[in-house]
């Protein structure tokens, strides 16, 4: 059985014993992990579904994740969205309702929301990494992966000064390669040429695969994002017949606060057991279709 076929399961089924205990039994044996003492099924599960139950490539995963989180304590020890609700409540990010036709999650970015001036570049990953923890304790996420709508309309030269090397590093890490989550495309729209330098230092820590589901749709992305995304997905504003994208921030924003317990638990201790309560966002509407991503 591959391990397409196996991800299918159920997370409670029979089928996904071995494997689970299996890389239960390497992280354990992991001399970088020695203080770690505990991995729930939940935890690992994660990693196996992001990685089609390649066991080398999941253990290396979980490897990567735990080690971000050691080197970037300023963001992985807080996962309050109460610490970042001004900036949410500007309507800058939303997790839309629907799924896209593949199954996938998608998430929109609003840069021009975002005040430099209020908001340093941490705090703005912060919220990415708050939606990245709690979208990647669904099943059907784990699964599919997601999708990612970057508009960049506002971009100024104060959000420029903010994303230095270092921290262009950390976001190109998560997006490659220390986060339990398929990433299946990246759209950018609205972007201004002096967003290019940003973009380039980002991008040579991008793998081959992650590069090539970049997508720039410039100012003229209503005609574009329709080749990706079902006009049922999209807010209105982006070309679609959904919600408002007002709408689906201010209720994504109160999925995140009613989530705040889960968060906590996930920072102090990310590898145990999470209690999931129906705080957290329920499985929406079946999707359209689900293809291969």
């Amino acid at each position: 059985m591959n391990g397409a076929q196996l991800s299918e399961f159920p997370d409670d089924s029979e089928q996904l014993g071995p494997s689970v205990s299996s890389l239960r039994r390497r992280a354990l044996q992991a001399g970088e992990l020695s203080a770690v003492r505990t991995f729930s099924e939940g935890f690992l599960l994660k990693f196996l579904r992001a990685r089609d139950f390649d066991e080398e490539l999941s253990l290396k995963l979980l490897l990567n994740y735990q080690r971000w989180r050691r080197e970037s304590p300023e963001i992985s020890t807080c996962l309050s969205p109460s610490s970042v609700i001004g900036l949410l409540n500007t309507t800058y990010h939303a997790v839309l309702p629907q799924r896209d036709h593949t199954g996938s999650r998608v998430l929109i970015y609003r840069i021009g929301q975002w005040n430099p001036k209020d908001w340093t570049a941490f705090q703005v990953f912060r919220v990415s990494l708050i939606t990245s923890e709690i979208i990647s304790t669904e099943t059907e996420t784990q699964r599919r992966g997601l999708k990612v709508i970057f508009d960049l309309q506002g971009w100024s030269l104060g959000h420029a000064l903010q994303v230095n090397p270092s921290l262009a590093r950390k976001i190109s890490s998560v997006l490659a390669d220390s986060f339990p989550l398929k990433v299946r495309g990246i759209h950018l729209v609205n972007e201004p040429l002096f967003f290019r330098p940003v973009f380039a230092m980002i991008r040579p820590f991008l793998p081959d695969k992650i590069k090539q589901r970049i997508h720039m749709h410039g100012a003229d992305f209503h005609d574009t994002l329709s080749d990706f995304f079902s006009p049922a997905v999209l807010p209105p504003e982006y070309g679609g017949e959904g919600p408002s994208i007002e709408g689906a921030c201010q209720d994504w924003t109160n999925q995140l606060l009613q989530s705040e317990t889960v968060l906590q638990q996930i920072a102090t201790h990310p590898t145990g057991d999470i209690t999931i309560t129906n705080a957290l966002i329920s499985e929406e509407q079946e999707p359209e279709q689900l293809l291969e991503g």
